[in-house]
């Protein structure tokens, strides 16, 4: 039998615990009971077996219920540190989405000059950013529902008006500064 943590089951197994007592306490009574009508060696043995079976399966259950507890405690003790250790994560995730708001406001707009500068059109834009995002030809071409040839041509001809090579030479324009060594 395992014992779960849920609410139930510790209950449940308390009366187990109180019937395998009751139990093997009514036979020991009866056994004294024969023992003085004189009765057989062998119904002695069976009804001190019984007695015998009655208390150690009480006990298990009651160990076993115990472990659970502990258990239980040990859990719920580890959900209550997760939960803190999340939320400490989430604050200090909101307190850096604050502060990195206004350069990310910065930096897109930077980028946006930029564009202009290169005269990009619109598709041609919206193609670098998604490319600056990590997206694959066959992945912009999903999200902006063209030929995944088009979004190749747009992307050969953005390189080319910005004087590129390709997809490292624009995420490199962009974030080689961004990433370079602090003095």
């Amino acid at each position: 039998m395992t014992v779960d943590t849920d609410d139930r089951e510790p209950v449940s197994a308390r009366v187990l615990v109180a019937l395998f007592v009751l139990m093997a306490a009514l036979v020991a009574a009866d056994l004294v009971m024969d023992l003085r009508d004189r009765t057989t060696l062998a119904h002695v043995l069976l009804e001190l077996l019984v007695v015998a079976i009655g208390f150690l399966a009480a006990a298990g259950i009651a160990l076993r219920l115990r472990r659970a507890s502990r258990r239980a405690q040990e859990l719920r003790a580890r959900a209550t540190e997760l939960a803190a250790s999340l939320r400490a994560s989430e604050e200090q995730a909101a307190r850096w989405r604050v502060e990195a708001a206004e350069l990310i406001a910065g930096l897109s707009a930077a980028m946006d000059a930029q564009f202009e500068r290169w005269a990009l059109s619109p598709a041609e834009q919206e193609i670098a950013r998604l490319l600056l995002k990590g997206l694959s030809h066959k992945e912009i071409a999903e999200v902006r529902s063209v030929n995944e040839t088009t979004v190749r041509q747009q992307a050969r001809s953005l390189y080319k008006k910005a004087g590129l090579s390709g997809r490292n030479d624009l995420a490199a324009f962009f974030l080689e500064d961004l990433l370079a060594p602090r003095a």
